[in-house]
């Protein structure tokens, strides 16, 4: 950790900014701010695991340990977690799976803050602010504790905008690292590979040669074949997923209109007789025992539903691009609600709460995830740590309002240095704004959707205020 923290030996403007290890007086009066609030940090996540012992469980969960056991990949989401757990499976410990994860939350934290302080020379106090959203916010926290993909993915992509942001003109070896984080980030969760577009963009705006750009290219694209290739042995067909056309679906069936759309015959089967006002949530459709899609002949997110659902979605969007944005506006604004709102519905939201009663795996489930880790499935609820959790995330979480003031502040930054590509803010702000616009675009809104695009958000503003201008 001290080494994360201490001075940086290609940046002696810096040196009198943030004393080393060496002069460990000097290293904790220099870091104090920080070092407190990562304490606290600390000590939080360690009342996670004494309060519930020893993870959480959401739907997706049951999916992840059991493709972990079986090494096969998933139809509905990438399968990189599922990785990532195999390769703890040897321990048999749902508890070092949590433990690491909230590890990842804490170095997210530490990325931020010697990224501002160590570059970019921003005083103790912005840097310590600017990292305080990921380290102390309540779901933050709590998601962290779920067997979900989203904090391994929040790290590998902080990871990759830390690296390519340490240096002004990135190296091939750097280039090469950059593309491989954005690679296995796209394996671990869809959205990683929009993010690649930015990085490349950020680049290119920034002059990389297109060498660098190349291996960028090169390195992510060794994960996304490898993966691709393991998906196509087992399931026909070389991509990702079998997904992405399905939950596109479930996104313009909040208005798609087959009088406006005029689909072909075979496409007929989805469309919805009941009003746009009457309709359920997107994820009804998808999920949902009433869905159009059982119309279908062939199994759930075969190749063939998802290309049906996919050219059905992309013909609604064409025939109503107006009610397709004011959907994806609406769900964006929840975003920026200052309250949490119970969306997109009690079940799902409830998941990501500390509560007096735990989510538990289904038999059906725990059968097969039994042994990642024998009798201790279970989540226990242990008291008094967890009612202190509990009171905690009702009073500290980042409110929407502020993370829309952080992306204005880093946009705000991008636009005063737009003479100069934007300036290093114009990446972490590209990639929060990617990750707060495209879920609800082209799925739902959801709040752990959002929790990932915050670190980023934070850099970006922070960056928004650095003095002097940027002359790297």
């Amino acid at each position: 950790m001290w080494s994360m923290l201490g001075r940086q030996r290609d940046t002696p403007a810096n040196e009198d900014i943030a004393p080393g290890p060496g002069n460990p007086w000097a290293f904790l009066a220099s870091h104090r701010a920080f070092l407190t609030v990562l304490t606290l940090a600390v000590a939080l996540r360690g009342g996670t695991m004494l309060g519930y012992r020893w993870a959480m469980w959401f739907p997706d969960s049951y999916d992840y340990v059991t493709g972990a056991l079986t090494l096969t990949p998933n139809l509905i989401r990438p399968s990189g977690y599922a990785l990532f757990l195999r390769a703890l499976e040897p321990f048999h410990s749902l508890a070092m799976v949590t433990l690491l994860q909230h590890g990842m939350g804490i170095g997210v934290g530490v990325l931020i803050y010697r990224l501002l302080r160590i570059r970019f020379g921003l005083p103790g106090w912005a840097a310590t602010i600017a990292a305080c959203p990921v380290l102390l916010d309540g779901f933050q926290v709590q998601l962290e504790h779920l067997i979900l993909a989203d904090t391994l993915f929040m790290f590998l992509v902080m990871c990759s905008v830390s690296v390519l942001l340490r240096t002004a003109t990135p190296t091939r070896t750097v280039a090469a690292l950059v593309g491989l984080l954005f690679g296995l980030a796209a394996i671990t969760k869809s959205m990683g590979l929009p993010l690649l577009a930015v990085g490349l963009g950020y680049m290119l705006i920034n002059r990389a040669g297109w060498r660098t750009i190349a291996v960028t290219v090169l390195a992510c694209a060794a994960p996304l074949t490898l993966y691709a290739t393991w998906f196509s042995v087992r399931h026909d067909r070389f991509a990702l997923t079998s997904s992405t056309g399905v939950f596109l679906y479930g996104r313009t069936m909040t208005f798609a209109d087959c009088a406006k759309m005029r689909p072909p015959a075979e496409e007929l089967p989805l469309c919805e007789t009941l009003p746009p006002d009457r309709r359920p949530p997107s994820q009804d459709y998808i999920w949902g025992l009433r869905s159009p899609l059982h119309r279908l002949r062939g199994r759930p997110f075969s190749p063939y539903e998802d290309r049906l659902a996919g050219d059905f979605a992309t013909r609604a969007i064409r025939a109503q691009p107006l009610d397709y944005l004011e959907v994806t506006g609406t769900d964006l604004m929840r975003t920026f609600q200052w309250k949490r709102t119970v969306v997109p519905d009690a079940f799902t939201y409830s998941h990501y709460l500390f509560r007096t009663q735990a989510d538990q795996p289904p038999e059906t489930a725990r059968s097969k995830m039994e042994p990642y880790d024998p009798g201790h499935l279970r989540t226990r609820v242990v008291e008094p740590y967890a009612g202190w959790l509990r009171t905690y995330q009702s009073r500290v979480v980042l409110p929407g309002t502020m993370l829309g003031l952080a992306l204005l502040a880093g946009l705000a930054g991008v636009t005063v240095r737009r003479r100069k590509g934007g300036g290093q803010s114009l990446l972490p702000w590209g990639i929060a704004a990617a990750l707060i616009v495209v879920p609800p675009a082209t799925a739902q809104f959801d709040y752990r959707y959002v929790l990932p695009a915050v670190p980023a958000a934070c850099l970006a503003a922070a960056l928004a205020f650095r003095r002097p201008p940027d002359h790297q």
